[in-house]
């Protein structure tokens, strides 16, 4: 799917790592909780506290979820799981458009 129908967006960007990840929150119609953006070329560590997915929509990535050693490279079209109270360490290679999934 291309685009999200009927959903209510925060008008306000959330901006994390001086600016190198832009997202905003979604409340799709069902009440879920998602958000879009992108994140620049860099080498970042995320927290999480519920589950996600995050869905690459353009780019390409390699991923290190914690407590794993090897890093795995998704690319657009592709989608990994993140557990709640957990973190991820994520090394943007090409600049990536996701979808985050809570819950």
């Amino acid at each position: 799917m291309s685009k999200f129908e009927n959903v209510s967006v925060s008008k306000k960007a959330n901006v994390y790592f001086d600016g190198k990840c832009v997202s905003y929150s979604l409340v799709m119609p069902d009440g879920a909780s998602v958000s879009v953006g992108v994140i620049q070329p860099a080498s970042l560590t995320f927290t999480t506290s519920a589950p996600e997915i995050m869905e690459l929509v353009a780019g390409k990535a390699n991923v290190t979820l914690a407590g794993e050693t090897e890093a795995v490279t998704y690319h657009a079209g592709e989608s990994f799981k993140v557990p709640g109270d957990s973190a991820f360490d994520i090394e943007v290679v090409d600049t990536m458009h996701y979808v985050c999934y809570y819950g």
